[in-house]
């Protein structure tokens, strides 16, 4: 046997070996990843009593909808499903293009101006001046307080996000854009017409940041509009739903009656159900933008 026979078959076993052992591990990272979200579903549909004793893998032991049916029964939940699309397709889509339009602005190198009003924007994210002068300026001075527009005019703009999308502007051929300006084209049909359509992959990664930011957002609701219940989103709702069936349970240990009727729906499953229908339209989402992911953030990486 010859010793390039050798190395050939060494050569193929390795290319057995590696799929599997690559398939193998993937495989467990799969698993690990998705049990955490397949055993919250699961005790979602299980009954309160039952889930409190633990155990539950990836079924219910004891198939109940009763947390779900606590949930979607309140017709609040159905405007504050609302407010939240809204505020979520409406934020993302003014926080993508007014963002993506300050970037191509800021990378023209015949801007004189860029490279002072990018220090200054960076600078905001190194020094914030707190929460007190943020509520101040936003309730007081700017008055957006139990308005809608508070989820909106706020979070219209990220520092971040434009750095991203400049980076990946800045990695387009500029001989597109001048090409179009010995045309006649002036610069905003050539954003609009040609540098938009090339930033798709680096437009969506950034579109998913704000939109699951905007939807998982909650703490503005308590401090601006936590007296106004129609402009309630779904995750301060949720929130306070999970709350008033910790303080029922904890009334359930003192009262015989309370703890029958408790049952049903404990805060354990509550909580599960929670997680569900507030992560389930991101899920839902998602996949549609997952091709555009890596490559948006390869090509739009901050490069050194």
């Amino acid at each position: 046997m010859t010793a390039m026979t050798v190395k050939k078959k060494r050569g193929q076993k390795r290319d057995i070996v590696f799929p599997f052992v690559n398939g193998l591990i993937l495989c467990i990272l799969m698993f690990v990843t998705l049990y955490p979200v397949l055993n919250t579903v699961a005790i979602s549909f299980n009954d309160g009593t039952d889930a409190v004793r633990g155990g539950i893998g990836l079924w219910p032991r004891v198939f109940s909808t009763e947390a779900y049916k606590s949930l979607l029964t309140d017709e609040q939940i159905y405007n504050a499903f609302f407010i939240s699309v809204a505020r979520t397709v409406i934020t993302t889509v003014l926080n993508v293009v007014l963002t993506s339009m300050l970037a191509f602005a800021l990378s023209r190198k015949e801007y004189v101006l860029r490279g002072f009003i990018t220090l200054v924007m960076v600078l905001t994210m190194y020094v914030n001046a707190g929460l007190i002068p943020n509520y101040l300026l936003i309730s007081k001075t700017l008055k957006l307080s139990k308005t809608f527009w508070v989820y909106i005019i706020p979070t219209m703009f990220s520092c971040f996000n434009m750095i991203v999308i400049r980076t990946y502007i800045n990695g387009l051929p500029e001989a597109l854009a001048e090409s179009a300006r010995i045309d006649g084209a002036n610069d905003l049909r050539i954003f609009w017409q040609i540098i938009f359509p090339l930033c798709t992959p680096v437009l969506a990664t950034v579109a998913l940041f704000v939109a699951v930011g905007s939807w998982n957002q909650w703490f503005d609701t308590q401090l601006y509009n936590g007296s106004k219940k129609n402009l309630y989103t779904l995750q301060y709702l949720l929130k306070m739903k999970l709350a008033t069936s910790m303080q029922s349970m904890n009334a359930a240990n003192t009262s015989a009656d309370a703890l029958v009727n408790s049952t049903k729906s404990t805060p354990i499953t509550i909580r599960c159900a929670i997680t569900v229908v507030s992560a389930a339209p991101i899920l839902v989402v998602y996949p549609f933008l997952q091709r555009y992911f890596v490559t948006g953030m390869v090509l739009g990486g901050v490069k050194g």
